[in-house]
């Protein structure tokens, strides 16, 4: 097929990942680099994908016209009252990449984010934490896996209750005797 008609993207959840690894630092009595290893996990995968995507392997899938597969952050409203509420936005601002944040965090982060490109700022710092993390006994691979399988469980739960709730509707019109009808746009 074409790859240049495959767009994609990798998503990461931010503040769900926070929320578990704060609550693994408090049951280990380390509060100090609470709320920064989400950020750090999302920074360290952003120079990864930088890696990636400048490779010559790369170059040569490109001029074949694909596409780079960015990386999305996810859940980036800030779940802890403690933290600003444009944390997670503010620190991982950069090209190539989506945000999927919800509006009342669009609104805080218009009102008064911080506009400046940060995603590949303090990546060393980033490194350190999260191998501080792990000489803490706390394994980030294991929360970010739990962390993706309840989000992934409840984005299809979601989706599963959007299909039903439009089967219902779908049923209600045709036992009122309505045309209905559907496209798939193909």
């Amino acid at each position: 097929g074409d790859v240049g008609r495959v767009a994609s993207v990798a998503s990461f959840f931010i503040s769900r990942v926070d929320t578990a690894v704060d609550k693994a630092l408090e049951e280990v009595g380390n509060t100090e680099i609470q709320g920064k290893i989400a950020i750090d996990n999302a920074k360290i995968a952003y120079s990864r994908f930088r890696e990636i995507f400048s490779s010559e392997r790369w170059k040569n899938l490109a001029t074949g016209s694909a596409r780079v597969q960015r990386p999305l952050w996810a859940s980036t409203s800030s779940k802890n009252p403690v933290y600003p509420d444009t944390l997670y936005v503010d620190n991982l601002i950069g090209p190539d990449t989506v945000n999927t944040l919800p509006p009342a965090t669009l609104d805080d982060f218009l009102d008064h984010g911080k506009v400046a490109a940060t995603v590949e700022t303090d990546v060393d710092g980033a490194r350190r934490r999260i191998a501080e993390l792990a000489e803490l006994g706390i394994d980030l691979d294991a929360i970010t896996n739990k962390v993706l399988d309840e989000g992934v469980a409840a984005f299809a739960k979601s989706f599963e209750d959007l299909i039903a709730s439009i089967a219902e509707k779908r049923r209600r019109l045709l036992d009122d005797g309505q045309q209905v009808s559907a496209s798939s746009g193909s």
